[in-house]
């Protein structure tokens, strides 16, 4: 039978002789602010202040762990906060979510899972508590965790029955993975039940639901959204978000057959990841869409039938200012992004059928007659254009979403308890 050391031992086999192409990939995934030498463990010593780490793999995760971040640099102001991500796009989100000049957070992107690397991260960083939001386990990285008896808390963890059927042909290598976790704080009853038949011990894990319920929202997004709103005139405004590659074609058909029925509409059209900006922009151009480019401080005026924006940070602005929100990622198998982040604003949602990632909130939003699901371009014009004429039905769905928030609220502070009550005391002096 496979032990979990050993299971490991030949994960980081595989990983040594894997090291050409994992390097070759790290190369790429760079940021300038950031030394490649980081992805080796090879950060700089800290000194005796007392660090909580958090990781948060990229833009997502961080978008997610907003709330977090913001509640433990404000409670526990005399510990440094470390954050790490994989990715260059979720470096970029904590630093325009987190300036110097407002927060004393260090951010590194996080080493690759070979064990000596894991371990010189661990030596180097000594943190008192590691943190890791959603589901990113690193079996060498939480292994040297519990080699150095730092407790780890896995924050609005989440597991899809996609992945947990992915994770059970290596279930050893989760198995002594899940040893190392201290407390794991599940987003559901069946989220937590998948872990648990991987190998977390039951008594480790509680259901809190999800911190995404407590994402920070102020008038200022609500404001700046009937500002831009204002400014298009009065026509429908609809925004995709977070779309995804062959998902652009699909918004777009469905935006074309909205046009015929109300040739003043309006998209909002947000691709998801930046290296696909230049893309979607020739893609509009090539589909006769008179575009508007954010990037290039281009307003849309009466003749654009495309605003894209172009940029990174500013989707929820963007949300605020339309009259319907189609959540990208769920037209093709990606397993969707924020529902949420609409519905917290009281903007009427759209959704594909791909929605893995988020099959929790949205049933929830689902059993609050607040969300609408469509297969495919056809039907997501279809859902465009009877709720472009009916502006009582958009209200209504909108302030579903709104409420199912707003009573949702409350994970955010059951996650702060448990945190607080795994941080070891900081030793007086």
């Amino acid at each position: 039978m496979l032990t979990p050391r050993l299971a490991r031992g030949l994960y980081s086999g595989a990983l040594y002789l894997l090291s050409p192409l994992i390097w070759w990939r790290v190369w790429r995934e760079h940021a300038l602010t950031n030394k490649r030498a980081e992805r080796l463990g090879l950060i700089a010593a800290v000194d005796e202040t007392p660090t909580v780490w958090l990781h948060a793999a990229s833009v997502g995760e961080v978008l997610a762990a907003r709330p977090l971040i913001e509640a433990l640099a404000e409670r526990h102001a005399d510990h440094r906060l470390v954050v790490t991500t994989m990715t260059a796009t979720g470096a970029e989100r904590v630093r325009a979510l987190f300036p110097a000049e407002r927060y004393a957070l260090t951010h590194y992107f996080l080493p690759l899972d070979f064990p000596g690397a894991a371990r010189r991260f661990m030596r180097r960083l000594r943190p008192r508590l590691a943190i890791i939001v959603e589901t990113e386990l690193w079996p060498n990285l939480l292994a040297a965790c519990d080699r150095q008896r730092v407790p780890v808390v896995v924050a609005n963890a989440r597991l899809s029955e996609k992945a947990f059927q992915g994770y059970r042909r290596v279930r050893a290598l989760l198995h002594g993975a899940l040893g190392a976790v201290s407390w794991l704080a599940a987003k559901s009853e069946a989220d937590l039940e998948r872990f648990v038949a991987l190998g977390l011990p039951r008594a480790r894990g509680d259901v809190v639901g999800s911190i995404k319920f407590d994402l920070p929202l102020n008038d200022g997004f609500r404001d700046e959204g009937k500002r831009l709103h204002s400014a298009w005139g009065r026509r429908f405004v609809w925004v995709a978000g977070s779309t995804h590659d062959g998902e652009d074609e699909q918004v777009l058909d469905a935006h074309a057959r909205l046009r015929e029925r109300d040739p003043q509409a309006l998209l909002v059209l947000v691709p998801r990841h930046p290296q696909r900006f230049a893309a979607v922009a020739e893609l509009c151009m090539a589909r006769g869409e008179r575009i508007a480019r954010r990037s290039q401080g281009e307003t849309p005026d009466a003749a654009t039938s495309v605003l894209l924006v172009d940029t990174m940070g500013e989707l929820m602005r963007f949300y605020a200012a339309a009259d319907v929100a189609f959540v990208g990622g769920s037209l093709m198998p990606i397993g969707g992004h924020n529902l949420l982040e609409p519905a917290a604003l009281g903007v009427p949602v759209l959704t594909g059928p791909h929605l893995e990632n988020f099959e929790d909130i949205a049933a929830t939003l689902r059993e609050a007659q607040a969300l609408r699901e469509v297969d495919d371009a056809a039907a997501l014009g279809d859902a465009l254009v009877a709720l472009a004429d009916d502006p009582e039905a958009r209200r209504g769905l909108g302030a579903a979403g709104e409420a199912v928030v707003d009573a949702n609220r409350g994970a955010l502070e059951a996650t702060l308890a448990g945190i607080a009550a795994r941080l070891p005391a900081t030793p007086t002096r």
